[in-house]
């Protein structure tokens, strides 16, 4: 066995470390199953590597060992046994139930390796023991019905750009009306027809027939020690969570504000979140007072803990706890096991949770799918006595059912896109993904839709891809390359036409990604950017030579450099400056988490590539107006419906697909399983 595991080491199918571990744990063994039990730290360690916390024994297929084609594998499996494997690992020195100190574990048919079973252990009874109720004031219900009132201002403009055909099924949505309900719609219509007072268009409506999932996102939030908010781009999870705060301090006494973070797992999804979470505030209903106590700045998951340089420890953790009331984690889903087990113990007993996410994107890079566990089995129903708490703070009918969890009961989806219509074929396509039918996304594909354009991938439509990039940089370089001539101190001022100029450029950049699925080759980041720079330069608006930084480069940066300010996904442009002798050097222009503009020396820089493509990972958290999404043209691991739903919804206005169908329904049909017992355990 070990003969062979070395063979797949060199062959690359198994990493250094998988080989090492099985190679320790078999040092560790004095039975003649060691070779066996080798084999399978070697398999849990490899699954590791592919983001599964543990392997179940039960669920092994032996013609797929390793990834491996199935004759080999199959042999592989005649020695590992998998049949008898949870009965022949009990009697191993390095297995146990986790009472005992051993570098695997087993619980049930599943085999973790020791730390991540404990990761898994903290987040389920963290999140277990904040599933409690949460004593609310009368005034929280009023609070809430004042924060979530339609804008009739807003209703009364959108109501004269519909036809009349439109204004029956615009204004039912408007209020969350469902469609079994008796309120009287045609009067509502006849009433902004007369451009009537708000106060009389809303009494026409009955709250008991309308549903509007964001405020039972709040009511949820409100009354809960810990809960979740998930839903697709456009949902509406920022603004929810910024009334749910509005609530939150509204109702808190005078004397004791309570202490809120806002965080996210990379410093691209921090400064988002303080973009969005700024705007959403300065559009409340509340008192310039309730505004100014709401934070919007936020920060990294690791800076919140207190990273320390070249150490796994952080600074705060179940000895040494955070000072907060309330935390938000913004893009949980790109959260693993062990950074969500590390930041959960951190919290004090009384601290509330908020984890806000789409459940259907991409899953963290490491391993685990934490966010994708909680939701597992939520489906919009609660149970009878909490249905019946969220419809008397928001005067809607909840459903409720028998099989609710406690944590079913923290849990709110948003259903709602106010970002894609039903006239959208990105909203469409993303949904038809979502389901995982090929006929359905096929369809989508067909009906004409202005926003979405599948082009079947060739030489011809690679270069087509190409072209369409060139063109959705050109705005962004013309504007470069009007820059006028500073000096650096002069830079420095936010007001400088420098600055102001550097600033366009990036959003000008922004408008317009390149998005894979693959690191290298042709159809990945290397390839595409490689292609890309040769036919600007062609076009003549780049100039780069030999030289690895020239003005108009895009660099996104691929480590956090704290002390910069930089993180990981971070991205600046390359732009001339002058000195204050008048020589012309290279700076990088980043945009700042408050909209400020920072020049640096290229040789300043954490580590980083160049940025006209990027793979669709390093997206999530990211949203432009044009999103070019080139797919391989034959299937490949990494290419998941999750992968090209997360893809699709990066897209705000147009979508470009370049792939074959092919390769399409491969990865539309194939769903990311990760492995692990979380979600058992929070089923309790």
């Amino acid at each position: 066995m070990r003969d062979r595991l070395n063979e797949l080491h060199q062959a690359n199918v198994l990493r250094a470390i998988d080989y090492q571990f099985c190679l320790f744990i078999a040092g560790q063994e004095t039975q003649a199953c060691t070779d066996f039990i080798a084999g399978w730290a070697a398999l849990v360690s490899y699954e590791l590597g592919k983001g599964n916390v543990c392997v179940d024994l039960a669920a092994i297929d032996p013609a797929a060992l390793f990834d491996l084609p199935s004759d080999q594998s199959v042999a592989l499996a005649s020695v590992l046994k998998p049949e008898v494997a949870c009965e022949k690992l009990k009697e191993a020195v390095t297995v146990s139930d986790g009472t005992q100190p051993t570098p695997l574990v087993m619980q049930g048919s599943r085999l973790y390796l020791n730390r991540y079973w404990q990761a898994e252990q903290t987040v389920a009874q963290e999140i277990q023991r904040r599933c409690l109720p949460v004593a609310v004031g009368g005034e929280c219900h009023s609070l809430l019905d004042e924060l979530f009132t339609p804008d009739i201002r807003l209703l009364k403009k959108l109501f004269s750009t519909w036809s009349d055909q439109e204004r029956v099924d615009k204004v039912r949505d408007f209020f969350d009306v469902m469609e079994d309900g008796e309120t009287d719609i045609p009067a509502i219509v006849e009433a902004l027809s007369a451009n009537k007072h708000a106060d009389e268009i809303l009494s026409f409506i009955d709250q008991s027939d309308c549903l509007n999932w964001q405020k039972v996102a709040a009511a949820t939030s409100l009354s809960y020690g810990f809960s979740v908010i998930s839903g697709g781009p456009g949902t509406g999870k920022t603004t929810t969570v910024a009334k749910l705060l509005a609530a939150l301090i509204s109702g808190s006494t005078k004397y004791k504000t309570p202490e809120i973070k806002l965080v996210a797992p990379t410093g691209k999804a921090a400064n988002r979140l303080t973009e969005s979470i700024g705007r959403a505030v300065e559009a409340l209903p509340v008192s310039a007072e309730v505004k100014a106590k709401i934070p919007v700045q936020a920060s990294t998951i690791h800076r919140l803990l207190g990273a320390i340089p070249n150490r796994v420890e952080f600074r705060h953790h179940q000895g040494n706890r955070l000072h907060l009331d309330i935390l938000v984690v913004d893009e949980a889903s790109m959260v693993d096991l062990p950074l969500m087990a590390r930041m959960l113990s951190a919290l004090p007993e009384h601290a509330r949770v908020l984890l806000l996410g789409d459940r259907d994107q991409l899953a963290s890079v490491e391993a685990g799918a934490v966010l994708g566990d909680i939701c597992q089995s939520a489906a919009g129903n609660y149970s009878q006595q909490r249905a019946e708490l969220l419809s008397q703070m928001t005067g809607f009918q909840i459903a409720s059912t028998t099989e609710a969890t406690p944590v079913n009961d923290s849990v709110c989806l948003l259903q709602k896109s106010f970002r894609f219509h039903a006239q959208s074929g990105i909203g469409q396509l993303a949904g038809a993904i979502n389901a995982g039918s090929i006929n359905h996304v096929s369809t989508v594909l067909r009906r004409g839709y202005k926003d979405i354009n599948h082009h079947e991938l060739d030489n011809d439509t690679y270069l087509s891809a190409i072209s369409q990039a060139a063109d959705g940089y050109t705005a962004y370089l013309k504007i470069l390359n009007g820059v006028s001539t500073k000096t650096l101190s002069e830079a420095e001022n936010e007001s400088d036409t420098e600055a102001k100029s550097a600033q366009m450029a990036l959003k000008a950049f922004s408008a317009c990604r390149v998005l894979c699925a693959l690191a290298d080759g042709p159809f990945g980041v290397v390839g595409l950017n490689r292609a890309i720079e040769d036919l600007l330069a062609k076009r003549r608006l780049i100039s780069p030579g030999d030289e690895m930084f020239y003005p108009g480069r895009p660099v996104m940066v691929m480590q956090n450099d704290h002390g910069l300010g930089l993180y990981n996904g971070d991205i600046g442009v390359v732009v001339e400056q002058s000195d204050d002798d008048g020589e012309r050097l290279l700076r990088v222009a980043f945009e700042m988490a408050d909209g400020s503009i920072r020049f640096l020396l290229p040789s300043r820089l954490p580590e980083h590539q160049t940025a006209y493509a990027m793979t669709v990972h390093k997206s999530q958290g990211s949203e432009f107006a044009h999103t070019i999404l080139v797919l391989p043209p034959t299937p490949t691991p990494v290419m998941t419906r999750e992968l090209v739903y997360t893809g699709v919804t990066r897209a705000k206005e147009r979508l470009d697909i370049f792939t074959t169908r092919s390769s399409m329904k491969r990865a539309v049909e194939r769903k990311t399983q990760r492995f692990s017992g979380l979600a058992a355990l929070l089923a309790g």
